[in-house]
């Protein structure tokens, strides 16, 4: 059984890619249920695996405690059978793959080892990145605040989520750094090798970039399981699913809170000012270059950061 992490700041496509991917063996023709996903094992930040392999409530721990255990979990998790492998296309011996969300940073534990256990955590990572000027929009929506107070977050080396030392969670402190160092942190580390997904390329070609994420996990999918899974995972199917019975692992209870909210690339031309624009631009120049987001800012804000 072969594990591959799905990594990504939140609000970048992790969770459209995890449809996809719940409906590449859909046996009926019917779209997965948005609500139905396995979790165990299925989310790094889950706290039940953990409580259930080291025997410890992990809500008697603080958050660097349970930080220190967590890579022997993520050990277990990789070589272990809990019922969460992606079964490999009918007739076919391929090894089976497994893949598990992060919103984690590649972060090292107090003791000074990767928290996500390296190479015995798992064999490689697919790491899906989102122009940060369409990320702020969308995180604003999700943590119910301002677009201000979330490019302010996206900057925050100390952001987390699930962080309040007096607060008990359903999930683990994630540490997020600035939107540019959890970027980085997965590229640049060489514990396993990776894969970068850019959600604009997600949106212009979804079964072309599925496609190349499975060849590098090594799950076979043929063309019309990956056909099935970009029509059974469309936005508008996950729109439609989540206005019928809400999602679980949507934005806290209001009103207008919606996890699929709008999924286009570019629409932060008419949601962000000049402003806020600006302030992203030179927060995170360096790395959108990298990545190739080009920036609209004059040369001295985009050069500030």
């Amino acid at each position: 059984m072969r594990k591959v992490w799905l990594a990504s700041y939140p609000k970048s496509g992790n969770t459209w890619f995890r449809m996809l991917l719940a409906n590449l063996s859909s046996p009926d023709g019917k779209p997965a249920d948005i609500n139905d996903l396995p979790l165990r094992g299925g989310i790094a930040s889950a706290r039940e695996p953990f409580d259930d392999l080291t025997l410890i409530d992990s809500g008697l721990l603080t958050h660097d405690e349970t930080d220190a255990l967590r890579p022997r979990v993520y050990e277990a998790l990789a070589g272990g059978d809990d019922g969460m492998d992606d079964a490999p296309p009918e007739g076919n011996t391929a090894p089976q793959v497994r893949f598990a969300k992060t919103h984690d940073a590649y972060t090292r534990t107090p003791k000074g080892e990767p928290l996500l256990a390296g190479r015995g955590g798992a064999a490689a990572a697919i790491v899906i990145v989102r122009d940060p000027r369409d990320v702020a929009a969308s995180l604003a929506n999700h943590k119910a605040v301002g677009i201000d107070d979330a490019i302010a977050f996206m900057s925050d080396f100390n952001a987390a989520f699930c962080s309040r030392p007096r607060r008990q969670y359903n999930q683990f402190r994630q540490k997020l750094l600035t939107w540019s160092e959890h970027v980085a942190s997965w590229l640049d580390q060489t514990d396993i090798p990776v894969h970068c997904v850019h959600y604009e390329d997600m949106q212009a070609d979804t079964g072309g970039a599925l496609r190349d994420a499975l060849a590098f996990a090594q799950r076979e999918a043929s063309a019309a399981q990956i056909a099935r899974a970009v029509r059974l995972a469309s936005f508008a199917q996950l729109q439609a699913q989540e206005k019928a019975k809400g999602f679980r692992e949507g934005p806290r209870p209001r009103p207008d809170g919606r996890f699929f909210r709008r999924g286009e690339a570019g629409a932060w031309r008419d949601e962000l000012t000049a402003e806020q624009v600006a302030r992203i631009e030179s927060d995170h120049a360096a790395m959108m270059r990298r990545l190739g987001y080009p920036l609209t800012a004059t040369p001295r804000l985009a050069e500030a950061g």
